[in-house]
């Protein structure tokens, strides 16, 4: 069997009382667009960062393109990008020179560091002012120039936390285009988002976190499939409208996501004030 491009097993983290992420078991194929969902504070945030070894777990095993996370962090982090939720720019240096600085810091040569560097802000279209500083970018041009850093070393396996958030449709085309082309060429994407219709488009295999725990897991046609079934099953007046199975169409990923976490439930309550 391949080696995996991510493997938990057990994979738990707490905050004192908080159980945030609590006995995880992920598994991630080489070379998948992978969606990882959840709701505000499902621990998705937590995972990635225990990926990716920016937090310890409290319990578990990670294993990244088959090596002990644990035992061999540096070689890991070798090998894979990360697009933090936050970015964590350095806003005093030019896209240039932070772009410059992370590949050498990558063990990129001078030479293959400047040159990617000023492919990277092309394909980015962050060359007209080449002289501002990170900290003028608009957020869509930084979230931009943090991808460019995480793929400046090519990695083999990429982090994206909520990438899309507050880019507009020009910046979010060229985000979309990049990822496609690493897909193409082998790479692996780990994808957190809460706008479901980028993930239903992206990824071919999703798994979902909800309250800590993994509730689902598998190619969005499996889960689909699964919900379907379930819901065949199950009595009809206990399915609002907005999640209903419809006779010849399929469900979206985000009624799937609806019905997996409990959002039916939700769509029942109404405000009274509103009418």
């Amino acid at each position: 069997m391949d080696t995996p491009a991510i493997s938990t097993e057990h994979l738990t983290r707490r905050f004192g009382e908080l159980l945030a992420v609590n006995d995880v078991n992920l598994r991630v194929t080489a070379g998948q667009f992978f969606g990882f969902l959840g709701p505000n504070g499902a621990g998705k945030s937590t995972t990635i960062k225990m990926l990716t070894g920016l937090l310890a777990a409290s319990s578990g095993r990670i294993e990244i393109l088959g090596l002990d996370l644990a035992c061999n962090p540096a070689e890991v982090k070798r090998q894979i990008g990360v697009v933090p939720e936050g970015m964590a720019l350095f806003g005093r240096l030019t896209g240039a020179e932070y772009l410059n600085f992370v590949g050498r810091m990558y063990g990129l040569d001078r030479e293959t560091a400047a040159k990617r560097t000023t492919e990277l802000l092309e394909f980015m279209g962050l060359t007209d002012q080449p002289k501002s500083l990170i900290t003028d970018y608009s957020h869509g041009m930084q979230k931009k120039l943090a991808l460019a850093a995480a793929v400046i070393h090519g990695p083999k396996i990429l982090f994206l936390d909520e990438p899309f958030e507050g880019v507009d449709a020009i910046a979010a085309g060229t985000l979309k285009t990049m990822l496609q082309r690493m897909i193409v060429r082998g790479a692996t994407i780990f994808l957190t988002s809460h706008v479901l219709e980028i993930v239903e488009r992206l990824c071919s295999h999703v798994a979902i976190i909800h309250r800590g725990r993994l509730v689902a897991q598998g190619s969005i046609e499996e889960l689909r499939a699964g919900v379907e079934a379930q819901a065949a099953s199950a009595d009809p007046a206990s399915a609002p409208d907005a999640t209903a199975v419809r006779a010849g169409e399929k469900l979206t990923l985000e009624e799937i996501f609806l019905r997996i976490v409990g959002g039916s439930r939700l769509a029942q309550q109404e405000l009274s004030w509103l009418g």
